[in-house]
């Protein structure tokens, strides 16, 4: 069992146990790479998400992780249309993608699963960026989610060199497929390479490359699924500001835990304006921030050293859903607002909000005859509104109400 944890969470590299400091140069090394132009933004099926598998199977090699049936790589099948623009179910084809599973054996009974998507938009074929005109730019996806890919290699280095032999066993995983609806960790629940029933937890990092210097603001979602997530998390000491959700149920791949009754938190340091679009590039990433989160995780990591198998606790599901909106407003929530209303962290250009003369760090109160007072309340008052729709947006720019027609 290892010592307690004793971190300098904003120094440039952040040792705990004694053991092998977390690295910056291995972080940015492998964002870098995964980021690249060359690997034309990891599409999922690509050839060039196939690179990525292979390069992230070489860093867990590297790290002495075993491999299942002597291959790092699990692929699984999906349908997937060969035409982009053809949503029916019409010209379906099967493709196939690969998981990257890497095991830590300590020997122990129970075992704790680290994982994050390495997959992202490739050349924006798929209707899900933001930018104006997508098709054809790569989007290279450094924070989402190079970034917490590069978080399970390096946890997966640090927990591999660190002489120290856990209670508790590890397993890593890279998924593929989580922007086409978290696939490729659907696909592994289905077809567990360890029982279920023996997981004590799962950690998922997704988008934690975009730490802010000035409000050191870390979100975790999943609290509510064990009981002793919210009294662990209070309990460490950090120079981090903590932001904690308590749904297992998000648009990351802890849901395919969580929905296996798996206690989960999901570490994310915010939505920002270059988020699914183009120029989301790696040397955007904040990398001393994401050495402070990882520092963070591993500390609640070494935490729950001390605690026998997690009790899984069921916890409200939010009201948003994206297949529930018919319309957008075309604007990045700011998941880290702790005020009243959904502030907005950007607008993308020609979209409802932009022509309606929305801004950067207005803070909407009202949507039609709905009240906003978080993004939940948000979500739900945009499902409500279908194509064509008008009606007023309320908002709070500069301490004073301001009030914007806007059609959908």
């Amino acid at each position: 069992m290892n010592k307690p944890l004793f971190l300098c969470l904003l120094a440039l590299n952040v040792s705990f146990s004694g053991a092998q400091t977390l690295n910056k140069k291995n972080i940015k090394k492998d964002v870098s790479f995964l980021a690249s132009d060359k690997l034309k933004g990891r599409g999922t099926s690509s050839p060039e998400e196939l690179k990525a598998a292979n390069y992230i199977a070489e860093q867990f090699h590297k790290a002495g992780l075993t491999a299942f049936n002597n291959s790092y790589l699990k692929p699984f099948v999906f349908k997937k249309s060969s035409n982009p623009h053809d949503t029916s179910t019409a010209g379906l084809r099967d493709r196939s993608a690969n998981n990257v599973v890497g095991f830590l054996d300590n020997n122990a009974p129970y075992t704790i699963v680290i994982g994050a998507h390495y997959d992202h938009l490739g050349l924006g074929q798929d209707h899900n960026s933001l930018d104006a005109n997508p098709e054809g730019k790569i989007h290279n996806g450094a924070d989402d989610n190079a970034s917490g890919s590069a978080g399970v290699m390096e946890l997966a280095r640090h927990y591999s060199f660190n002489n120290v032999t856990e209670p508790y066993n590890f397993l890593f995983i890279c998924f593929s497929g989580e922007e086409l609806g978290l696939l490729g960790s659907k696909k592994w629940c289905e077809n567990p390479d360890i029982e279920l029933s023996k997981i004590n937890y799962m950690v998922n990092m997704d988008m934690i490359g975009r730490l802010n210097d000035s409000t050191k603001k870390l979100i975790i979602y999943g609290v509510g699924t064990s009981p002793i997530f919210v009294p662990l998390l209070d309990s460490i000491h950090s120079a981090l500001s903590l932001k904690k959700d308590s749904s297992g149920i998000g648009p990351s791949d802890q849901t395919s835990f969580y929905l296996k009754d798996i206690p989960v938190l999901h570490f994310f340091t915010g939505q920002h304006s270059d988020y699914h679009k183009p120029s989301d590039d790696a040397n955007k990433v904040n990398y001393d921030g994401e050495v402070a989160v990882l520092g963070f995780v591993a500390a609640v990591i070494e935490k729950t050293f001390h605690y026998p198998k997690l009790t899984f606790a069921k916890t409200r599901n939010p009201d948003m859903g994206k297949a529930s909106f018919k319309v957008t407003m075309g604007v990045m929530p700011d998941y880290t607002y702790e005020g009243q209303g959904m502030r907005i962290d950007g607008v993308s250009d020609n979209k409802p909000a932009f022509k309606a003369g929305l801004q950067k760090g207005d803070v909407v109160k009202k949507l039609g005859d709905f009240e906003v007072t978080d993004v939940q309340s948000y979500m739900k008052a945009l499902s409500n509104f279908k194509k064509g729709d008008s009606t007023k947006v309320e908002i709070l720019r500069d301490k004073e109400i301001k009030e914007f027609k806007i059609t959908f």
